[in-house]
């Protein structure tokens, strides 16, 4: 006789829980009054941007840990993942730009002294690329947890340190450090003279190239997009706005790649 007890029976996975569905959907708090009907756009878009930046730097991670291992055709196929996500982050823009400036300035004004200058998870990324600008680490004193993720970021490799160190291996010698720039250069020029050689090196040098180039045609969708819709008027945050984005627009992470394709070019009389 069972009394009605009934066996324990672990509850069926859904697709709701599996990913949490009820909880993401409170995550959208407004702050306008009267609500205005163009915050929960600004909202989710940044929010999806947060998990792209996520995805992209469990990505670059595990490209870093390839590349020590010598795993070079790996890591490419995971560098094309991220040249895809870096294209759906562009197309984002496009999304936002369905705002008019004046459904913006409806609501901005609450978003103060919030800045999309305070992702931490963006700075991690640049850090990692190879952007690192210890400098920044002050915007994010009152913050813990992203003290210590970008603290992290600065003492590790990058991923172009890891790009030169596997070259390195590979009979490129291409040393590290501010003074060995031009070597860095040579070893480049030299793989590219030979692609059928070491075709999987220059697989991933060419992706390193795009990596960089999307990153910075982000960046400037990115300021297109800003100046639409505040002009000249400083960032939410105190940042110069326009003119602070403005000035990003030419870093680069890998800047020898590109100067190994000049070199080679003139050295050829092109």
């Amino acid at each position: 006789m069972s009394f009605g007890l009934q066996p324990n029976v672990e509850p069926r996975l859904t697709y709701g829980g599996y990913l949490n569905v009820e909880q993401l959907l409170q995550l959208q708090t407004l702050l306008s009054e009267p609500s205005q009907h163009d915050e929960t756009l600004f909202v989710i878009i940044h929010q999806v941007y947060e998990l792209w930046f996520k995805q992209l730097l469990h990505e670059l991670d595990s490209i870093v840990t390839l590349l020590r291992g010598d795993a070079v055709l790996e890591a490419h196929r995971l560098l094309r993942r991220c040249i895809e996500i870096q294209r759906v982050l562009i197309n984002q823009i496009a999304v936002l730009e369905t705002m008019t400036p004046m459904d913006f300035l409806a609501f901005r004004d609450h978003l103060l002294p919030a800045s999309g200058f305070q992702s931490w998870q963006f700075r991690e990324l640049e850090f990692l690329s190879g952007l690192k600008q210890p400098r920044l680490l002050r915007f994010f004193e009152t913050n813990p947890t992203a003290t210590a993720a970008l603290e992290q970021r600065l003492a590790a490799p990058t991923l172009g340190e890891a790009f030169f160190a596997l070259l390195t291996r590979h009979q490129f010698p291409a040393p590290l450090g501010p003074e060995h720039h031009d070597q860095r250069v040579d070893a480049l020029r030299q793989l590219y003279e030979s692609p059928e050689k070491h075709y999987g090196l220059f697989l991933l040098a060419e992706g390193l190239i795009e990596y960089d180039e999307m990153f910075a045609l982000w960046r400037l969708r990115h300021v297109k997009m800003v100046e639409r819709m505040i002009g000249s008027k400083p960032g939410t945050g105190g940042s110069e706005g326009v003119g602070y984005l403005k000035a990003t627009v030419e870093a680069r992470f890998f800047p020898e790649l590109g100067e190994a394709g000049a070199r080679g070019s003139r050295q050829r009389g092109g």
